[in-house]
């Protein structure tokens, strides 16, 4: 209700919105909010947080867990999917709730929430000698305050073997104020490779203030990578992705990946089909740089990588 406020929404996609949250709750900063256009039930950002009554669909092949994370879990909160590198669980909690998440039935209570919880995963990474890269997600890691993740980078830069830190976020993008000095401090500081990706699906989330935090980052030798979902009705066209991609590398972030919608339970609706995609990315290589085009993937629980689509 406080949304239709904001947004001057019409009553009746409220109380849509409020039968769609009832298993996943609506949540998104004021800071997102503010780049929607008000009055406008298709906004591109109020898609991507607005629950709908399509929520509480069930559709054959979605799964609470569809990339099978369960069985990649090798103590609580850690994750091997792929050699050489795992990945933390640092939180369940987010910025923003983005209603096709494919974690938004993940078990968040068994995940620690301390440093003192997390000795057990950070002595497995010790011990895995094969390890060269850890991978911070959630949730969004950069929900920890300053010093708790200053003193995880310093742990993990204990360990010799680990060569490379990479970050799963999206609070710079949904409230870029998240980019602080000491953060900063913390990333350049380390001897890990330190690479940071952001989380955006369309060129307007990406306004003046996403841009300076971008800005900051690359300047204190933080790489950036982008990784969007493309999703129907936010992101699926060749007009919203050309312009996403040349907003992303005006700002210095690089396109990644384009994701497939993960068919996690109740997000069907944002599917698009997958010769959608393709044509998406054929059509971008025509028109941009190869550093501008993102790579079209999916995710397939048991590979050893993404599958590239296109």
């Amino acid at each position: 209700r406080q949304l239709a406020e904001l947004l001057d929404l019409p009553k009746d996609v409220i109380e849509a919105a409020i039968r769609g949250a009832r298993s996943f709750r609506l949540f998104a900063p004021r800071e997102f909010i503010r780049r929607m256009e008000p009055g406008n039930v298709h906004d591109p950002l109020l898609r991507q947080v607005l629950p709908v009554d399509a929520e509480n669909d069930a559709a054959e092949g979605d799964a609470a867990d569809p990339l099978e994370e369960a069985v990649a879990e090798v103590t609580p909160g850690l994750l091997q999917k792929y050699p050489g590198r795992c990945l933390l669980i640092t939180s369940g909690a987010c910025a923003v709730h983005c209603r096709y998440c494919f974690r938004r039935h993940f078990p968040y209570d068994a995940v620690p929430r301390s440093l003192a919880a997390w000795e057990p995963a950070l002595d497995e990474i010790g011990a895995n000698r094969s390890l060269e890269e850890v991978i911070l997600s959630g949730g969004d890691p950069l929900v920890w305050t300053d010093a708790m993740l200053a003193e995880l980078v310093e742990r993990l830069a204990a360990m010799r073997h680990v060569k490379r830190l990479r970050i799963h976020t999206r609070l710079p993008i949904v409230i870029p104020q998240r980019t602080t000095p000491q953060l900063l401090e913390t990333l350049r500081g380390t001897r890990l490779a330190t690479w940071l990706v952001l989380h955006a699906n369309h060129a307007q989330e990406l306004d003046t203030a996403v841009a300076d935090a971008a800005g900051a980052l690359v300047d204190a030798g933080v790489p950036l990578l982008n990784q969007a979902v493309l999703l129907r009705g936010v992101n699926d066209t060749l007009a919203a992705q050309e312009a996403l991609c040349r907003r992303l590398v005006d700002l210095r972030i690089t396109p990644y990946y384009l994701h497939r919608l993960d068919r996690v339970r109740g997000v069907g609706h944002f599917a698009v089909p997958e010769e959608t995609g393709r044509a998406i990315v054929a059509a971008l290589r025509d028109r941009l740089p190869g550093y501008a085009v993102p790579q079209f993937v999916e995710e397939v629980p048991g590979a050893l990588s993404k599958q590239v689509l296109a």
